[in-house]
């Protein structure tokens, strides 16, 4: 007679390696290393500040 095997732990564990390799294409997708979010918020900042720079004051 062979081995009882447990059902429930081998489709917990398909389930969990799915999930894996769909949160490791949403990282790939989605993601951005924490130098590159820093240089954008740098970038909107600079743009924003020479903006209002930029701003004719009109008079009252």
């Amino acid at each position: 007679m062979g081995e009882v095997i447990n059902l429930n732990r081998f489709r917990k564990l398909r389930d969990q390696r799915r999930r894996e390799q769909e949160a490791e294409s949403n990282r790939a997708k989605f993601g951005r290393t924490r130098t590159e979010s820093q240089l954008e918020r740098k970038t909107q900042e600079r743009a924003r500040r020479d903006l209002d720079g930029k701003k004719i004051d009109e008079p009252a």
